[in-house]
């Protein structure tokens, strides 16, 4: 009974994790493929909204880097 469950932990793993890589894969040949002059949109647009904002919290090693 036991090893019943492991395995249904197991495929229930592999089938999420297979679903969520294969949408984020899906996602950037799609971004890659047809994007054109958008691929950067969003970030744009944050970058825009968020230009006259303070910047707070220490020298910026743990800031995420775009583009």
């Amino acid at each position: 009974m036991v090893g019943y469950f492991i395995d249904l932990v197991l495929v229930a793993i592999f089938v999420i994790g297979i679903t969520a890589f294969n949408g984020v894969i899906t996602n950037s040949i799609g971004e890659k493929l047809f994007g054109r002059k958008e691929k950067s949109k969003f970030v744009d647009m944050s970058d825009r909204m968020t230009a006259n904002f303070n910047r707070v919290g220490g020298k910026g090693i743990y800031r995420k880097k775009t583009y």
